[in-house]
């Protein structure tokens, strides 16, 4: 498929100056604490994300859009995910899709030139829908038991997918499935994603969601009924060496760490949060602000550090294309660990005050122990990097040409 010849739209170009960030993350922060007790769609926030033409960010500049730089998308997703993690989640698959659609024009023209006049008007969320009940996530492996069936309309989609995030307030959902087709070869069907419009007829959304974290994130079940889309709707996933699907989120690469990204948003405003809780507390027995004592002087300088570097991991890496697949993945776990360890620490220094839903430290605690599922995890980064380290004869400096 090939691009527009002419931008159908012009969107916004967003203020990404460091006040216009802090803004949008206080704005955005104003309604986290509610939506995450409610479990609601955070609209407030999505609508302050695309007032701040945010949610658009990505899209190339062939198409109407700003296209920022991968550094700058982080930026948002690090203001947004300092202000509500839940709305910065449904900004990052969005930004996805459509960096996905600035490097490779997979969609049909028409679609994409309306997601693009809708996106102009209001937000619109777009969402890859692929783990299901039965397989869980796809990069542990396997195909999915959803099915495109092709018919003389088009295509009829069939099935019940798991951890769908952004739930009925997603425009499209970029549906992983197998192809049934006429002269289809069934022990080896063709594996793609399917574009559908949020609003189409036999959709039924399950309310399954109801996480320790991103509790507004709606990342629900979604059950597939029937539902017709065109014929140019299928975008087919090429296969691997040897004519096996791999999936692409099996590892990690520059264009990976939106997610991450977010995370380290949600330790800032654990940090920004323990820097005011230790300025106001003063104990009667101490007569002074604990910020004037060592031991709390000590946590937060550790507490920096780990954001620190955490930040450096995260902007380094969308800057590095040298890289093996098996080291973004291991950055990705690095970040991961530094997050949850630097809001791990504000808690543990505060105790009981950080504990209590008054104060907004547990929640952050519960919202940063989800960096954990988001794929390639852990176990499968270290397994991956680790046996192709002790199975290689030579040295990885010896193969280091830089």
């Amino acid at each position: 498929m090939t691009a527009t010849a002419s931008p159908p739209v012009t969107l916004p170009v967003p203020d990404l100056s460091g006040e216009a960030l802090a803004a949008l993350t206080a704005e955005v922060a104003a309604t986290a604490e509610q939506h995450d007790r409610s479990g609601e769609i955070p609209t407030a926030g999505i609508a302050a994300a695309h007032r701040a033409g945010v949610l658009t960010a990505t899209v190339a500049a062939r198409h109407g859009g700003p296209d920022v730089s991968p550094v700058d998308a982080l930026r948002i997703l690090v203001a947004l995910g300092e202000g509500d993690p839940s709305v910065a989640l449904l900004a990052a698959n969005t930004l996805q899709a459509h960096r996905g659609q600035a490097a490779v024009a997979h969609w049909p023209e028409a679609t994409y030139a309306e997601v693009l006049r809708r996106s102009a008007a209001r937000p619109t969320l777009i969402n890859a829908v692929r783990a299901e009940p039965e397989l869980g996530a796809p990069a542990r492996g396997g195909l999915p038991a959803t099915v495109a069936r092709r018919t003389p309309e088009g295509w009829s989609l069939t099935g019940h997918k798991a951890y769908a995030t952004g739930g009925a307030a997603l425009a499209h959902h970029v549906v992983w499935v197998v192809a049934d087709e006429p002269g289809g070869d069934p022990s080896s069907p063709r594996v793609g994603h399917l574009l559908v419009p949020g609003d189409a007829s036999g959709i039924t959304w399950l309310d399954t969601w109801d996480h320790l974290g991103l509790r507004a994130s709606n990342t629900h079940d979604v059950v597939y009924d029937d539902v017709t889309v065109p014929a140019d709707a299928f975008v087919e996933i090429p296969r691997g060496p040897g004519g096996v699907y791999t999936d692409p989120a099996a590892a990690a690469g520059p264009a990976s760490f939106g997610h991450p990204a977010l995370y380290v948003g949600v330790a800032r405003a654990a940090r920004a949060a323990f820097v005011r809780y230790a300025r106001e507390r003063v104990p009667a027995a101490l007569g002074r602000p604990i910020a004037e004592t060592d031991r709390i002087r000590t946590v937060a300088g550790e507490i920096d550090a780990l954001i620190t570097q955490a930040e450096t991991l995260l902007y380094g890496a969308v800057l590095r294309t040298d890289l093996d697949p098996r080291h973004y993945s291991l950055l990705k776990v690095r970040i991961a660990d530094s997050v949850v360890e630097a809001v791990q620490t504000a808690v543990a220094a505060l105790g009981n005050p950080a504990l209590t839903r008054h104060q907004p430290f547990e929640r952050h605690l519960r919202d940063v122990l989800c960096v954990r599922v988001h794929p390639p995890q852990a176990d499968a980064a270290l397994l991956g990097a680790g046996r192709h380290l002790l199975s290689t004869t030579t040295s990885p400096r010896e193969t280091d040409t830089r």
